[in-house]
């Protein structure tokens, strides 16, 4: 499957934007297509399916749209059409309710990490109280694959079924596909919106959109155009869901029931690709989309999962390599629908293949059709580079930076995914270090692609000797909010050095016997944030010990490219301010550890490790590493994005919602009127993000156990916020409305520069403020260059 065969998330942004949509000739030619005919008939003719209908699109061009072989056979024959509706079986999953899941999400109404015990109290019996929204979308709440069928009906029934199950397995412990799991989102979309989910999603996702083949429970009047199912109890179902959960529950449910023709599904299928709109509709944010389109971080690494939707292999071959970047589903009943980001294309195929007697097979008429359209994406790579269309007298590039997007596309073929510099070394293995006595400095994010650690990693390499760990803030594992004990490693029976307790730097004692130090640890990309001090002081630590020291190079989860903020005052030198840097610095770990190596004349003897794959104005999600809380109240990379400008306030007497299921997405406290400092912020327009009224208890640090009023932050473009400035405008905020509760003095630890708190507590407007920061950003743009590896 040469095509499909190794695209990745990290140049679907790039090679998206270089598109022309509207007016440019597509990546893909129908004539590449024409394969497909012989195809699909081959497998009608060998019985395989009684017919099927396929769309092939590229941006917002169909290429191609057929139907072959029949409906049905019985009791007459009748030709399929390209009109045909079908019953999507667990296509339901991902086009109804993972969509309307996630509008409740971005409506917040509805937290990924809540219980589902939250919303629905009868859910908790039976070990099932911890189990979250995230687990159910991801299959990793260890139910079993469904409810058993026999001599049951009615949807409340079913409900009461659910909250009798019990998991067969620890909920998030391991991957099981499981029909239970949509069911329970079903349910918690009509508990949470009000509707019935078929009504929820005919109003909010199918009439917005325009797909008017779509729905639950067809109508009479388009009987005609259902392809049937399977004979049951001696009649065809027609017209009804072929499972039988789905059946037994009245035909709806958030796991299957629903129906659709292709060109509805090529509709849903733009949609997503332009970011969730389409046309004037707008369905999801275009966050969202890249977050459930993006893997998420599952413990056993068995599947590769997005939210709801499939990230793996788009056919049924063992041995095809898993792509970066495509994602889809299937169904039952001979159904699929694949996307790739980077191409922008989408392969949807239908068939009844259960008809008449569930004995069909779709699966090789997929991998024919994979492999037709994976070739039809090298044909097009090809026309890429130089490809030029006339206009006028003119000719005009078909997409703006042909060479460019073609070579995106290339590399991507050729890296498949972001290799960390752990990933790196791993391929030598360990080469650099063989024969040393290694001490690692790591926690919980220390992972390569396949979810190893790096303590399992150096353990098994034969001529490499692991004999001490070392910890940053937070732990080893990255759970823990307080001063930490050195103690033992019980995996391992290794020393491990708490760097943030007694000890923020290791001592010559711990560094006895070491001949070099590693370091692997995903930073947040934020001043503040103690990481990037302990590889300063571990890097000062070694070379006083004159051993060797590795950093293992890590993406900068906010990008690497942006650099905003004020700088550091010298005076201000702290644990969490260890160089004179902006908030959002704009480097790698191996980049930083260069700049404070040749800035701080550390001297160290210091070794990069670079990644492979990486550009540094990647997001995390658009590396396709899988993402690990890089600390306890850093749950997602939206917090992550708003972590540079929210924690600005922490030191002062606020919630920043630590405590709480939203950490540096809420701000507030019990001194705080909501509705007065949310119509300040409307009223400041701040780009990138809205604002809505909340009030939270949080259960541990600021105000505790206390109900604090305040803000929510809705992230709608991450790349237009200026998250430093949106801290000025939240300080600025509280100063001007509560002059005398509000203790701004206790900010300067985090803002880092005593002249932006002065301009806060002397009323200056924030956008001025954030002017003030250009010529130091420059200066320090200057030096910063002189490191950069990417």
């Amino acid at each position: 499957m040469r095509g499909f065969a190794l695209l990745t998330l990290l140049l679907w942004q790039a090679a998206a934007l270089a598109f022309v949509p509207d007016t440019a000739a597509p990546l893909l030619r129908a004539d590449d297509l024409t394969a497909i005919d012989n195809a699909a008939q081959a497998q009608v003719r060998a019985g395989k399916i009684p017919g099927a209908v396929v769309l092939v699109g590229n941006g917002d061009r169909v290429l191609y749209r057929k139907a072959f072989g029949y409906r049905t056979k019985q009791p007459k024959k009748i030709a399929m059409t390209t009109d045909t509706l079908f019953d999507l079986a667990s296509l339901t999953k991902v086009i109804a309710t993972t969509t309307a899941v996630m509008q409740l999400v971005e409506n917040q109404q509805l937290q990924l990490d809540d219980p589902i015990a939250k919303y629905w109290p009868e859910f908790a019996a039976n070990g099932k109280a911890a189990i979250t929204v995230r687990q159910a979308l991801t299959h990793y709440t260890g139910l079993r694959p469904d409810l058993p069928t026999n001599n049951w009906s009615g949807y409340n029934t079913a409900l009461a079924m659910i909250a009798a199950e019990q998991p067969q397995r620890e909920p998030g412990s391991a991957y099981e596909y499981s029909d239970i799991n949509f069911e329970i989102l079903g349910e918690l979309v009509q508990r949470i919106s009000g509707q019935p989910l078929d009504i929820y999603c005919l109003q909010h996702i199918f009439q917005p959109l325009g797909m008017r083949d779509t729905g639950f429970k067809p109508i009479a009047a388009v009987h005609e155009r259902i392809a049937p199912t399977v004979y049951w109890r001696k009649k065809i179902i027609w017209g009804q869901v072929n499972d039988p959960t789905a059946f037994a529950m009245g035909g709806i449910a958030g796991h299957a029931g629903l129906f659709s023709s292709a060109d509805d599904l090529a509709i849903f299928a733009r949609m997503l690709l332009h970011g969730g709109s389409y046309r004037d509709a707008q369905i999801l944010k275009p966050e969202t989309v890249a977050q459930i389109t993006s893997p998420q971080a599952l413990p056993d690494k068995t599947r590769q999962r997005g939210l709801g939707w499939n990230l793996e292999a788009p056919n049924d071959r063992g041995n095809t390599v898993i792509p970066r970047g495509f994602y889809g589903h299937t169904g039952y009943t001979g159904t699929s629908l694949w996307i790739d980001p980077i191409t922008r294309t989408y392969v949807i195929i239908l068939t009844n293949r259960v008809f008449p007697n569930d004995t069909g097979d779709v699966g090789p008429l997929r991998n024919q059709i994979a492999d037709v359209v994976g070739s039809a994406i090298d044909a097009g790579v090809q026309r890429f580079a130089g490809a030029k269309t006339m206009i006028g007298n003119q000719t005009t590039p078909i997409v703006k930076d042909n060479a460019r997007v073609s070579n995106d596309i290339t590399k991507a073929r050729n890296s498949n995914i972001v290799r960390s510099g752990l990933d790196m070394l791993a391929s030598e293995q360990f080469a650099p270090l063989a024969g040393k006595r290694i001490g690692l400095i790591t926690n919980q994010s220390g992972r390569d692609a396949q979810g190893r650690h790096a303590i399992e990693l150096l353990q098994q390499t034969p001529g490499v000797q692991l004999v001490a760990l070392f910890s940053p803030e937070h732990g080893l594992r990255g759970n823990l909010d307080e001063k930490i004990a050195s103690g033992i490693d019980s995996k391992t029976g290794l020393p491990v050095y708490s760097l943030y307790g007694k000890n923020l730097r290791p001592t010559p004692e711990m560094l006895q016997g070491i001949d070099a130090l590693v370091f692997d640890i995903q930073d947040a990309g934020v001043r503040f944030y103690t990481y990037i001090t302990t590889l300063a002081y571990t890097m000062e630590a070694a070379s006083a010990a004159d051993i060797d020291f590795y950093v293992l190079d890590r993406p900068n989860p906010i990008n690497a490219e942006t650099v905003q903020g004020p700088m550091l005052d010298n005076a201000i030198r702290s644990f969490t301010a260890y160089y004179a840097l902006p908030i959002r610095y704009g480097m790698t770990p191996g980049e930083l550890a260069l700049m404070y190596n040749g800035e701080n004349h550390i001297g160290v003897k210091l070794h990069v490790i670079k990644m492979s794959g990486y550009q540094r104005d990647s997001w995390y999600d658009q590396t396709g590493l899988t993402w690990v809380n890089p600390s306890p109240n850093l749950r997602s990379l939206e917090q992550t994005a708003l972590y540079p400008g929210v924690a600005l306030i922490e030191g002062a007497n606020v919630s920043v919602g630590r405590g709480t299921a939203s950490p540096f997405e809420v701000f507030g406290a019990p001194w705080i009127d909501s509705k007065k400092l949310l119509a300040y912020l409307e009223k400041r327009k701040v780009a990138g993000v809205h604002f809505l009224a909340t009030s939270f208890t949080p259960i541990e640090s600021n105000y505790h156990h206390q109900r604090c009023q305040g803000v929510r932050i809705v992230l709608d473009n991450r790349n237009k916020l200026d998250a430093p400035a949106l801290g000025v405008e939240i300080a600025s905020a509280l100063h001007q409305l509560y002059p005398k509760q509000f203790r701004l003095g206790d900010t300067l630890g985090m803002i880092g520069a005593r002249a932006t708190l002065n301009a806060i507590r002397d009323g200056e407007d924030p956008h001025s403020i954030v002017a003030s920061w250009r010529d130091p950003l420059d200066n320090f743009r200057l030096l910063r260059a002189k490191y950069l590896l990417y």
